[in-house]
């Protein structure tokens, strides 16, 4: 019960001024007096709670503003962010934080192509390494292709030393970082000797026939129209494809991106669906957000 109210009581407050009923902890039990369904709704919440505690979480006002939130809009049980999306290598689970990346991964569960547009740090290229490793590991698919469009900063790939490995690595590396979290370096290496696991630039993919296989292109914003087209005109049988981007944060010329149009004329499709993640989805450092907050003010401030 002393990580469920939090240092000081802090954690119960915060749910006490979410509910007009009158709560009161006294040791192990909690009284909650007032309407039914309030009282229903608060007892969801320390029940969620106490499993979460139980699970090996600690609450924080992070994830206790989130239960309110998920019970107050009967959006998602909170239970179900605690749905396992893959047990890593080293033995923790990969799930849903927010109630975004729950509605997030259900798209992808669900849909051939999923994009996912948000800012950084609200677990795009990780929910969705996670799910494809383990459609993998499940043997829904027998592939697993991971793909960024290359965006040269001023300097051309063919001038610039090493191999063609060597020249696209410092732009895959992210996927890399992502598929490194979710399985250890020597599984993930010899996936990827074998072809099981492909990480390519977008230009490669010119051609190709992707059957059987889940495919993630990040950072799609970078993709201009012709090159967001032919990567998805790539899909083959028994393929899932997830997309995603922040059309905040395009290295291309003005108008020249891709995203936001494939997101736009492909809007209603039965089986293509669009999730918009937002800065309190974020689940990097705290500060992260406000950072986004920020940037997403004084944008507004300037559109005025």
């Amino acid at each position: 019960m002393a990580l469920i109210t939090g240092a000081a009581d802090g954690l119960l407050r915060i749910i006490q001024d979410a509910f007009s009923a009158a709560i009161t902890v006294q040791g192990n039990e909690v009284r909650i007096k007032g309407q039914p369904e309030e009282r229903e709704a608060a007892v969801t919440v320390f029940t969620e709670l106490a499993e979460a505690v139980r699970a090996g979480q600690v609450p924080d006002e992070r994830s206790v503003r989130e239960a309110l939130a998920s019970v107050r809009h009967d959006r998602l049980s909170p239970k179900g962010l605690r749905d396992d999306v893959l047990w890593s290598d080293r033995g923790h689970a990969i799930r849903p934080k927010t109630m975004g990346q729950k509605c997030y991964a259900d798209a992808i569960r669900q849909n051939t192509i999923t994009f996912a547009l948000g800012p950084a740090g609200t677990g795009k290229t990780y929910l969705a390494m996670a799910l494809a490793v383990a459609a993998l590991t499940r043997k829904e698919v027998s592939r697993i292709v991971l793909s960024r469009p290359i965006v040269e900063a001023g300097e051309s790939l063919g001038f610039l030393p090493g191999t063609l490995t060597e020249k696209v690595d410092p732009y895959i590396r992210p996927l890399y970082d992502a598929l490194f979290q979710m399985m250890d370096a020597e599984r993930a290496g010899a996936l990827i000797e074998r072809g099981v696991v492909e990480i390519a630039p977008l230009a490669f993919m010119r051609g190709r026939t992707l059957a059987d296989c889940f495919i993630i292109l990040d950072e799609a914003q970078n993709a201009t129209p012709e090159q967001m087209k032919m990567a998805l005109t790539r899909l083959g049988d028994a393929s899932k494809m997830v997309v995603t981007g922040d059309l905040t944060q395009s290295d291309l010329p003005k108008g020249a991106a891709g995203l936001d149009e494939a997101v736009r004329v492909l809007a209603g499709i039965e089986g293509i669906a669009t999730v918009r993640l937002e800065g309190r989805d974020v689940v990097r450092n705290s500060i992260v957000s406000q950072i986004i907050a920020a940037y997403d003010a004084a944008a507004e401030k300037g559109r005025r």
